[in-house]
């Protein structure tokens, strides 16, 4: 930096760039919740065949 430059700032550039930003982080947040949603719904049917296969064993067992 040399002394008596001078340095501008556009401030009507300033609210475009914010708001790109700000779309871009909203566009990537609604995909994680889309990713957690599908993650969520895949963690309830892997507990729901857990839980299942934990009855049938109970089951076969007081047959015996």
């Amino acid at each position: 930096m040399t002394t008596g430059e001078i340095y501008t700032l556009r401030y009507e550039a300033v609210n475009a760039m914010l708001l790109n930003k700000s779309l871009k982080e909203h566009r990537r947040v609604e995909q994680l919740k889309k990713d957690v949603g599908k993650l969520t719904r895949g963690l309830q049917k892997v507990s729901a065949q857990i839980e299942l296969t934990k009855s049938g064993r109970q089951i076969v067992l007081n047959n015996q």
